[in-house]
């Protein structure tokens, strides 16, 4: 038996405001970091360009997601959520090595930087960072894709303050040198923020049990369930970043089973574990049909 339920806040008009708002700064960030010499806005650019594209999957995986199953995909479009969150975390980390490699060889090759520029456009990156961070800061809590947006622009807006104060630190002193190690600094940032989106996501996409959920428990809630011998071929993975699905075996020796256990069951696994979508057998014996 099954628990199907969904519910998906309409993100549509938060997306299409947090993509916005970031192509604009991207250009903006590239324009002026080719004016002003800056390598730390141009990695700042390449930062917020990987976050513009993990918006755009974020933004179209939500909408596949929503769409109803077919004859093909019975599951329907659920699981592009996962693949979204793991191609935003892979094009990111390919975007950082590009950029370090660039600051390394600046680092023997100071150029000049106009420290107003810096200051200015980063400065307006930490109030438009912030905006767009508060604007998925209500949906963080339920959804990978969301809490990812809302960690990224959060993160974003605390870089462009760090690249504020490299550019007053340039202005003042001199040291042409900040420019890269400030861009190192903003890829190692980036990096650590990442990581766990990139193994999360992974995980997911290789159908392990979502960190959030204790396999062990759950075997041992089904476990002692009432006229429950055993219990096998337990499953559980991630349909999408919100919905989680479980298939398990229990052995219920004198074959009784009720309509209403397996509502419970499921009811159970939906609120304790956060398990959406439950599908429970009831066998006589465990050699009735095993599963590896």
């Amino acid at each position: 038996m099954s628990d199907h339920s969904h519910a998906r806040p309409d993100l549509n008009r938060v997306f299409a405001i947090g993509v916005t708002l970031n192509v604009i700064y991207v250009v903006a960030q590239v324009g002026f970091g080719i004016v002003g010499h800056s390598l730390a806005l141009i990695a700042d650019a390449g930062h917020n360009l990987g976050d513009v594209l993990g918006l755009v999957l974020a933004w179209g995986a939500g909408y596949l997601a929503t769409r109803p199953a077919t004859a093909r995909r019975t599951y329907g479009w659920r699981r592009t959520s996962i693949m979204a969150a793991l191609l935003n975390a892979v094009f990111l980390l390919v975007a950082v090595g590009g950029i370090t490699w660039e600051a390394l060889r600046r680092l023997h090759r100071a150029d000049p930087v106009d420290p107003d520029i810096v200051i200015w456009v980063a400065a307006a990156g930490v109030i438009l960072n912030g905006v767009t961070a508060w604007l998925f800061m209500s949906g963080r809590k339920a959804d990978l894709n969301i809490r990812g947006a809302f960690m990224h622009m959060a993160a974003d807006a605390a870089v462009s303050a760090g690249v504020v104060v490299a550019g007053l630190a340039i202005r003042f002193t001199g040291w042409l040198w900040l420019d890269p190690v400030t861009s190192i600094l903003i890829n190692v940032i980036i990096v650590l923020g990442t990581w766990s989106l990139l193994r999360e996501s992974f995980n997911l996409a290789t159908d392990a049990v979502p960190e959030n959920i204790d396999l062990q428990q759950v075997r041992l809630y089904l476990s002692q369930l009432p006229e429950v011998a055993a219990v096998h071929d337990l499953h559980i993975w991630a349909m999408s970043t919100t919905e989680n699905a479980l298939t398990a075996h229990l052995v219920i020796p004198d074959g009784s089973e009720r309509d209403t256990f397996l509502q419970e069951v499921c009811d159970h696994l939906h609120q304790t574990f956060g398990i959406e979508h439950s599908t429970i057998q009831i066998e006589r014996n465990a050699a009735t049909c095993s599963l590896a």
